[in-house]
């Protein structure tokens, strides 16, 4: 079977880890997609897992190559077990933007039940070997893969429209690349930017569709801090599954903590003021679970 063993029960007061096929397949199935906020540090962790059981949601944690320069690769991953452990709704640890095969196979050793190789500024065949190479020793331990293709760019490169567009995922590519690498899910690219503050970001509608029914895998939409929300909505009922939001979390955990820091600017402890940014991760959370459709399904 393809993607390895299939989903296993939690314990019924807490969940281990589960992988990426179990939260993905099903949001397919029910049509609607799974929030994937980064691991960037306790607080973010703590507060969207609170926002998670609150709304028994499934979630997806992810830890980004920032994540890993900033707290290192054994810590941040450590903030995510201890955090799962004790949670009560399915929690994902999955490795964002994954650089290489060498990478994916550490954080499989390091017990990350998802995984990621980003090849997409790699020329095709080199994203394909590789893409293969990781998804061949992932499925070997029942671990899912998400992969890329066409280029999602970051604000701070000012592409134009025309070139953002240029770099689009192109559906049959899309469809020969599904079956060469045999991954489990696909980040596209069809309008979003990485890294954007306002929602101002459009998408292709009719690519994302056309690349779903291509490829018939979950679809992952990247930069979705700048994508309006019913604009995400509309994407979902067009085969994205899992939507990643990095920006928006950090901003709202900025903010709570400016506001609190500002109304006692002589505070020595440092932890009452970032449980206020904590609350505000909280709100951005709940506000993307409710849109995405996946409250009540964890």
């Amino acid at each position: 079977m393809k993607g390895g063993r299939e989903p296993q029960a939690g314990r019924a007061d807490n969940m281990p880890l589960v992988t990426s096929h179990e939260v993905l397949r099903k949001a397919k199935r029910g049509k609607y997609a799974v929030g994937a906020f980064n691991a960037n540090n306790m607080e973010c962790v703590k507060a969207v897992i609170e926002a998670c059981e609150e709304l028994k949601a499934p979630v997806i944690l992810q830890i980004s190559q920032g994540a890993i320069k900033y707290a290192g690769l054994e810590m941040a991953t450590a903030m995510v077990k201890a955090a799962a452990a004790e949670a009560k709704i399915p929690v994902v640890l999955h490795l964002d933007h994954g650089t290489s095969f060498e990478q994916n196979v550490q954080c499989l050793q390091v017990g990350f039940t998802s995984l990621m190789f980003d090849g997409s500024k790699l020329p095709y065949e080199e994203n394909v070997e590789t893409t293969k190479k990781v998804c061949e020793i992932a499925h070997a331990v029942g671990i899912g893969v998400e992969a890329e293709l066409g280029i999602i760019p970051k604000i701070e490169d000012g592409y134009s429209k025309k070139e953002i567009e240029a770099m689009f995922t192109d559906p049959d590519q899309a469809a020969e690349f599904a079956k060469a690498t045999g991954c489990d899910s696909l980040a596209v690219a069809a309008g979003a930017v990485h890294g954007m503050k306002s929602r101002g970001a459009g998408l292709d509608f009719d690519r994302i569709t056309e690349i779903a029914k291509k490829t018939k895998l979950p679809l992952v939409q990247h930069g979705s801090s700048g994508v309006p929300l019913k604009t995400l909505q509309k994407a979902i009922t067009c085969g994205i599954c899992k939507i990643n939001v990095a920006t928006r979390v950090s901003m709202a955990l900025l903010a709570g903590t400016k506001r609190a820091w500002d109304q006692d600017p002589e505070a020595k402890d440092f932890r009452p003021i970032f449980k206020e940014g904590m609350s505000e991760v909280r709100k951005v959370v709940s506000e993307y679970v409710h849109k995405l459709g996946c409250a009540g399904k964890g």
